[in-house]
């Protein structure tokens, strides 16, 4: 009796996004073949504990990139009912899945708290020399831990652990095998790029190895912006409770503040999985406060970057604009990249042309005419100064945010002018994903050897 109800609260919500896909197609499609998939990853996702809402939500995103009808639809429509309501026959199960996984998730907290203390016990302290291990390797010691979680809780495939595990392990040896120079220029990039290729590597165990799905990475950048917002928010948080504690301590005569600075970095590792626990727990919530918050800063940062276009023209020129000048303006241009990604991820793929989007399109722009600036004056350094390790990950990063805003304002124009649909600008940002950790493991690996230790 149980599984025929199960089956009977699935066929009504198949029954409901068969309705919205031909509604909504611009011609009749064959649904029949996709609708089997659906239900059959369906009913496997009931078998394995999900309730019949989660079963359904998580079959729909799995089989978004069916040929037969379009995926934009069926994302279009997951979207549209993430946040319903779970049915109250599973609310029971919902909840002990729940309590297991917080205490999976608290194991995976302390462990990474753990984890940055171990070396101390080996004399390595974080100030002196040895802040360059503590740097280099800051990720390592709770991005396993989060890709733990994640892999308890997505269950991948074997060859999923398996490389997200060898990711983590190449890794650790080449960022602990060359004989760094401390305070190097190698040893900074590799500490900067780093936690950049592994964040990729997490987002496979997030996605269950399933990281071909553009919409399973669109699912993984919207966690990212959520995270990102939690965390800040528990550190925020975590400072007035150290600002206060120190101060009351101080108040009875008692000196709390070594103690506090001695497990403060331990407490920030753990917060890295409470906050990706706490979205995961809101799943309603994904891609909520970053795509609000980039649809309230995209406006914004499009009359900065033109005030900063016409302030560069009217006061320096192109190449005159300093070292310091550059590295702002590649993280500006890397804020703009999270702005367009988060703006893609909370807009309905089917609606046409807005108002935001033209906004979008002077933001993105912008930011290509200011990478032409510094891909200028890069090369003019380069020309004067010769070839060194950071002038060359600054040609790097500014050429691939060129190719990035390039083909964005392009395929922007585009769906503005109504020569294709918002699905490939989303399609274009997921599928060039990659291209950032590649060009973060090529720094990681390469630079050191190429470029010297110093």
């Amino acid at each position: 009796m149980e599984s025929t109800g199960v089956a009977e609260g699935l066929d009504s919500r198949i029954d409901g996004w068969r309705t919205y896909v031909l509604a909504h197609a611009g011609v009749e499609p064959n649904v029949a073949a996709v609708e089997a998939r659906l239900r059959a990853h369906a009913l496997a996702l009931c078998g394995a504990g999900l309730s019949e809402e989660e079963a359904f939500l998580v079959a729909l995103r799995r089989v978004a990139e069916s040929d037969e009808v379009s995926g934009s639809l069926t994302r279009a429509y997951a979207e549209k009912h993430w946040s319903g309501p779970v049915d109250t026959d599973t609310e029971e199960a919902s909840t002990r899945t729940g309590t297991t996984e917080f205490w999976v998730m608290l194991g995976c907290a302390v462990a990474a708290a753990i984890a940055i203390k171990v070396p101390t016990l080996f004399g390595f302290e974080f100030d002196g020399p040895d802040g360059g291990f503590f740097a280099r390797n800051l990720s390592l010691f709770v991005l396993p831990l989060l890709a733990i979680y994640f892999v308890w809780k997505r269950r991948p495939a074997a060859t999923a652990v398996m490389g997200v595990a060898g990711a983590f392990v190449a890794g650790a040896v080449f960022t602990n095998a060359y004989p760094f120079l401390p305070g190097g220029s190698t040893e900074v990039l590799t500490a900067i790029h780093l936690p950049i290729a592994l964040w990729l590597a997490v987002g496979v165990a997030y996605v269950g190895g399933e990281w071909r799905s553009h919409s399973r990475r669109m699912e993984y950048v919207r966690f990212t912006g959520e995270w990102l917002v939690n965390y800040a928010l528990i550190a925020l948080g975590g400072g007035v409770l150290v600002a206060l504690s120190i101060g009351v301590f101080d108040a009875i005569g008692l000196d709390a503040e070594p103690f506090v600075e001695d497990w403060i970095l331990a407490l920030a590792m753990g917060a890295v999985i409470v906050a990706a626990w706490l979205v995961e727990t809101r799943r309603a919530l994904i891609g909520g406060m970053a795509p609000m918050l980039a649809r309230v800063f995209t406006p914004l940062f499009a009359l900065m970057l033109i005030a900063l276009l016409v302030g560069v023209g009217w006061t320096s020129g192109v190449i005159d604009i300093e070292r310091e000048a550059l590295i702002l303006f590649d993280l500006l241009l890397v804020v703009v990249v999270a702005l367009v990604l988060y703006g893609i991820s909370a807009r309905d793929p089917l609606a046409g042309p807005r108002v935001f989007d033209w906004v979008q399109l002077v933001l993105v722009v912008c930011a290509l005419t200011v990478d032409v600036f510094a891909l200028v004056n890069i090369a003019a350094r380069l020309s004067e100064y010769g070839f060194s390790a950071n002038r060359m990950a600054a040609l790097g990063l500014n050429l691939i945010l060129l190719v990035n805003l390039g083909w964005s304002a392009r395929l922007q124009a585009g769906f503005l002018r109504r020569l294709h649909g918002f699905d490939h600008i989303e399609r274009w940002q997921m599928r060039y994903l990659p291209v950032y950790a590649l060009w973060a493991a090529i720094v990681v690996i390469a630079f050191p050897p190429l470029f010297g230790l110093a």
